[in-house]
């Protein structure tokens, strides 16, 4: 009796263990990890397959899953530094807990494997421009002439200046892009502000570093940029409107700008046909900015 107990208490407690499943998402990464003798799959399509059947299974028994994003070149990296040999499946488990504390990392919430790549990937890709971002913030340094932080003061300038779009913006679930240039390549942040029941705005909080630090970037470069955001809500027509960003603040796109930068493709330059219910028109007055900065960093 007081085996089974155990049994039970066992069973009980393996209920309360969160997992985390390393994926590799493509073909490349899968044929990356068939160096290693120990990893003993053989097609990437059946991988993936075996993957879903047991994030179903853990979830069915009332298991937590997170998948994580398994990248071979930073998995063998992290054998290097950590003296591990790469080529046994516990050095690969604890690379899988690594990512879990440190990664990009989405929960299996019983969507088709198919529909969580996307996600994941997306992550991914958040988590890359959040740190690229701040690094290029944190090498600004202090100002020569007040001795302030730069990347900390446009930080502190970005995150009021997000505030206030979201506080003049209509009521409705808001998508903002902003974008960035500049070498190498130009950055692209995503934020989404949904509105609940009660009328109040809901934020990813990741998103929200994200997208503030990014903005953050182009103002203290003064860097080529803009913010657009669209408004959705029942019963009323889309409304699309942005601003360029132009010197440590933004500038106001117009109606027709607005209308030029959707219904343009920015391969050809040819005319897109406008989307239907949807405004194109100029944002709101944001208001008072509040204290800007003392000159230009």
């Amino acid at each position: 009796m007081a085996h089974t107990d155990h049994q039970t208490m066992r069973r009980v407690l393996r209920r309360e263990i969160a997992g985390t499943i390393g994926l590799l998402t493509d073909e490349h990464d899968f044929r990356a990890m068939r160096r290693y003798r120990s990893f003993t799959f053989d097609d990437h399509t059946r991988y993936l397959q075996q993957v879903e059947a047991l994030l179903r299974t853990r979830a069915s028994q009332g298991s937590h899953t997170t998948v994580a994003l398994f990248d071979p070149e930073e998995y063998a990296d992290f054998c290097a530094d950590t003296g591990l040999d790469p080529d046994i499946a516990s050095s690969r488990t604890r690379f899988t807990a690594e990512l879990a504390a440190t990664g990009p990392t989405v929960p299996y919430d019983g969507r088709p494997l198919a529909d969580l790549l996307p996600a994941l990937i997306d992550e991914a890709v958040r988590q890359a421009t959040w740190e690229y971002a701040s690094t290029l913030l944190a090498r600004l340094g202090a100002c020569a002439s007040c001795g302030e932080d730069i990347g900390r003061a446009a930080f502190t300038w970005a995150s009021g200046l997000l505030a206030r779009i979201l506080d003049t913006a209509p009521r409705g679930n808001h998508h903002l892009v902003c974008s960035v240039s500049g070498a190498p390549e130009t950055l692209v942040s995503v934020l989404h502000a949904d509105m609940d029941s009660d009328g109040a705005t809901r934020l990813d909080e990741a998103e929200a570093l994200e997208f503030t630090t990014v903005l953050a970037l182009g103002l203290a470069t003064q860097s080529p940029g803009g913010l657009v955001m669209r408004t959705s809500a029942p019963g009323t027509t889309d409304r699309i409107y942005g601003w360029r960003l132009r010197g440590e603040g933004v500038e106001p796109l117009t109606a027709g700008e607005v209308f030029d930068a959707y219904c343009t493709d920015i391969e050809s330059g040819d005319l897109i046909s406008p989307e239907s219910d949807v405004d194109y028109c100029a944002p709101p007055d944001l208001g008072p900015a509040g204290p800007t900065p003392g000159h230009r960093h």
